[in-house]
């Protein structure tokens, strides 16, 4: 795990200019910056303590999920470390959800305030990790700023279900911390510590596959261990071909242990989101559509961080309806900004650095593989973004060099744009209140949502509000057809306003669409007892049970159909 004489000796000359920067910078300026970045975050999220649980995924993580419920014991432990329920392995995360329940039951404020505590964390290592590397104070404060209060993360803090994205990028920063203190002083030792953190990261949210790239870039700027072509060597000539070449495979060496750990990472995500059918089949979407949407995705994440509006829980994948020629634009206008920051390599490597961050991280959910049905989705920004917050930093400054009263503008900009952001971040919280709100916003920001309209539907039933719910699940099936669950749904409301003859018919179309719906099954066969149909209801009961042997009010059920049947025959 030793490093090469000569990039010890790059490091050391960083350390040379960016330490005393540090240790001469006011240190109750940093202080009060870390302290004004805690009291702004709690003022705008504190909100989420009133707020409820979801019954979007909320109710797999910890309402209606019985292990969890169990609280801390060897078997839920045990379990966090074995299942690939819910799409992911990620024991860490598992395990987070087991010590909240342990000790605030079904009360969601304390859920709510670990997300919010784990959040505020974020934003703290993160100033001080960046202010480690590059000593410059205002520029690291405000990418902390830009990070705690921008609204595209309030997904990732104010949804209990979102707990993976808060704590992985956790260890993420934490492995950037170990990472710095490994690259000044190299040790096996302190390479373990950069292991460890990156594992349990992994742990958390496979996401963070990408984090041994940005290690890479960071060895770049503002770490200093690799500088290609700009180092010269004791007789002043330019550093060689062969040279560079054996420092990048040095760097690249180092990082093996936590190349394995990606490869490991990514085998078991594959395996476990394949297993329950997460990842779209090559053929559902072809690889035109998804390269489109990626390359539209990019541009979108950069809007939305630029001015974020019309932020919402979901948003629908459009499918073959993205027109081609959109998607490349999109990609022109990608590839002509990744030409720039390579250009800018030497001149401004924070703008490369930041730039390729952004490209890198947003890989693995930027939809080349589909998972799930959405477009995007806000909290996968959150980490990616870091990077372009990085390059408005220290670019905006750069840009106004020559500006005689540059930093009165720049403080003039900053206090203008970070209180707006926090309007805008509070008012974003409060959509996340309940089910009701979150689902009315995502149908008013976006198109043809059909999972909006389901889940708002589901809302509206849960309070009694069927006709509302029934009007809501026939708009999802009009927008999708092939939807199941709204069919489902919608089966339950017109059966509880005695429509059983409809009821029936859309639970038919769910099972048609599902056939492993098991509470489709059930309820198709409370139904069809109802209208007297008997033997069909049996069938129902009996799928129940097959799919699912420990469903005690369907063998109960059964043996009363069964019973009846009887009963009437020898009539």
């Amino acid at each position: 795990m030793k490093n090469s004489p000569d990039r010890s000796a790059h490091f050391n000359s960083f350390n040379e200019v960016a330490h005393p920067l540090v240790a001469e910078a006011n240190k109750t300026v940093t202080i009060i910056i870390s302290v004004l970045l805690v009291l702004s975050t709690f003022a705008v999220y504190w909100q989420v303590q009133d707020h409820e649980f979801l019954g979007y995924d909320d109710n797999m993580y910890v309402t209606d999920n019985l292990t969890v419920k169990a609280g801390l014991t060897k078997e839920s432990v045990m379990w966090a470390f074995t299942t690939s329920s819910y799409f992911n392995w990620h024991p860490m995360t598992w395990l987070s959800h087991i010590f909240d329940y342990q000790f605030y039951g079904l009360n969601p404020k304390g859920h709510h305030l670990t997300n919010l505590f784990f959040h505020i964390a974020n934003t703290l290592i993160l100033f001080m990790v960046l202010l480690r590397m590059t000593g410059t104070l205002w520029q690291c404060g405000f990418v902390a700023a830009m990070f705690a209060l921008h609204p595209i993360n309030v997904e990732s803090v104010a949804w209990i279900a979102a707990r993976k994205d808060v704590l992985s990028t956790l260890f993420w920063l934490l492995t950037m911390w170990a990472y710095i203190h490994y690259a000044n002083k190299p040790s096996i030792k302190r390479f373990g510590l950069v292991f460890l953190f990156f594992a349990l990261g992994l742990m958390s949210k496979a996401m963070l596959v990408t984090l041994p790239f940005v290690l890479f870039l960071l060895d770049y700027w503002p770490l200093g261990r690799l500088k290609f072509g700009q180092i010269k060597d004791s007789d002043g000539s330019t550093k060689n071909n062969i040279a560079i070449k054996s420092e990048i495979l040095c760097l690249v060496r180092e990082k093996i242990p936590l190349f394995l750990l990606v490869v490991g990472a990514s085998i078991v995500t594959f395996i476990s989101q394949k297993s329950v059918n997460a990842i779209q089949s090559m053929g559902s979407l072809s690889f035109s559509t998804r390269l489109t949407n990626a390359m539209v995705s990019y541009l979108e994440y950069l809007k939305k961080a630029l001015w974020p509006k019309a932020l919402a829980v979901f948003y629908p994948h459009p499918g073959n309806t993205l027109v081609v020629w959109k998607g490349m634009l999109c990609g022109i206008a990608l590839v002509g900004i990744t030409v720039i920051a390579i250009r800018l390599l030497r001149k401004a490597p924070y703008f490369a650095v930041g730039w390729f961050w952004y490209l890198g991280t947003l890989v693995p959910v930027i939809g080349i593989v589909q998972v799930g049905g959405q477009a995007m989705a806000d909290r996968y920004a959150y980490v990616p973004l870091i990077g372009i917050f990085i390059v408005v930093a220290w670019g905006l400054p750069e840009l106004m060099a020559k500006w005689s009263s540059r930093g009165k503008v720049l403080a003039i900009l900053a206090a203008m744009w970070i209180p707006t952001l926090m309007l805008m971040t509070w008012v974003q919280v409060g959509h996340w209140k309940n089910n009701i709100t979150i689902f009315k916003h995502a149908i008013r920001v976006t198109d043809d949502n059909a999972i909006a309209h389901n889940n708002l539907g589901m809302a509206l039933f849960d309070k009694r509000k069927l006709e509302e719910s029934i009007s809501h699940f026939m708009t999802a099936i009009k927008i999708n057809p092939y939807y199941a669950n709204p069919h489902y749904n919608l089966g339950n409301a017109l059966l509880g306003t005695r429509r059983t003859k409809e009821a029936i018919f859309h639970y038919k179309t769910a099972i048609k669409l599902n056939p492993y719906d098991v509470d489709a099954h059930y309820n198709l066969g409370f139904a069809l007892a109802q209208k007297g149909n008997l033997r069909e209801a049996v069938s129902h009961y009996r799928e129940t049970v097959r799919l699912r042997p420990d469903h005690l009010s369907a063998r109960k059920n059964l043996e009363m159909a069964l019973l009846l049947l009887e009963k009437y025959k020898h009539k």
